[in-house]
């Protein structure tokens, strides 16, 4: 059976943001923050991963080449119509912004992450979930689930009941599946592995948003990229929300730093240049970075 299609798109100017949403999420968790970028004027669009909004087996089914695919897609479109473009994305979808920033470096303009998960490693997360590091096969991998566990990433009460009774309606379109099957937790890791091998010619400025209290990924996930990524960065520590930053506490932040990242982006481009840039011998070329973006071995 197809998928439904349920990409989200606002169409505004001509500065674009591409918004991904998480493992085993939807379009619809970024829709808040989509339609806050909206109102300040840009064009928005947030795509729906392959293997998402569907079955269990439609995930296992997905690798995060797949996922990536459905982002360079997105980029593609947003480009059309779009002079500047900003990439931005939670929990995996954040790793997904840094893997699409190496591999096609010339389309993005700055990263926003929020969440970003390289490492599942917070408070929520068991003890026993370390020994998933050592599996390496996808189909051993898929064999394990990891339940939604409460408090699903959501630390408001009513947010989070709201977004439970929408999990167990059986429409997985909406908030996703209430499990992760292993594989896709595997793919995940597998992106991440990639994407650091490729951090260090990720140039762009990037915002980086990321909750004290993460039940899912450590604040050292944060500070990791905040310490390796070469351009400039902004750091903004949430107090008062979980996991899931688009639809917590804290959303409202996370909507007026995006926009105002994304102002400083836009101005820093636009800005004329005052003298013309000092010639240099031509430099040697720089070692590719694509290849950490090719399918890692099972």
């Amino acid at each position: 059976m197809t998928i439904k299609d349920h990409t989200y798109r606002i169409q505004g100017g001509r500065t674009g943001i591409l918004l991904i949403h998480g493992l085993c999420g939807t379009p619809t968790e970024m829709r808040y923050v989509a339609n806050g970028l909206g109102r300040a004027g840009y064009t928005v669009l947030c795509p729906q991963l392959a293997g998402h909004c569907g079955t269990e087996e439609d995930i296992k089914a997905s690798t995060w080449q797949d996922w990536l695919g459905s982002c360079e897609r997105g980029l593609d479109e947003l480009r059309q119509t779009c002079d500047t473009v900003i990439v931005g994305g939670l929990s995996t979808g954040a790793i997904l912004s840094l893997a699409l920033a190496a591999k096609h470096p010339g389309k993005i303009d700055g990263l926003a992450l929020l969440a970003p998960v390289i490492w599942l490693n917070g408070w929520l997360i068991p003890w026993y979930a370390r020994l998933f590091r050592t599996v390496f096969s996808k189909t051993l991998a898929n064999l394990i689930k990891f339940p939604d566990l409460h408090p699903h990433g959501i630390k408001d009460a009513r947010i989070r009941e709201f977004i439970l009774s929408a999990m167990n309606s059986g429409d997985s379109s909406v908030a996703g599946l209430p499990s992760t099957p292993g594989g896709a937790v595997l793919e995940h890791r597998r992106l991440a592995d990639a994407v650091r091998r490729a951090i260090p010619g990720i140039t762009q400025p990037v915002l980086i948003v990321h909750p004290r209290e993460d039940d899912y990924a450590d604040l050292n996930n944060a500070w990791y990229l905040q310490r390796h990524l070469p351009g400039t960065v902004d750091m903004v520590v949430l107090d008062d929300s979980y996991h899931i930053v688009t639809v917590d506490r804290q959303r409202d932040v996370v909507v007026e730093r995006t926009v105002g990242f994304v102002d400083r982006v836009v101005r820093k481009i636009s800005k004329p240049c005052k003298k013309p840039a000092p010639q240099y011998a031509p430099a040697k070329t720089a070692p590719a970075l694509r290849p950490a973006l090719q399918p890692v071995a099972a």
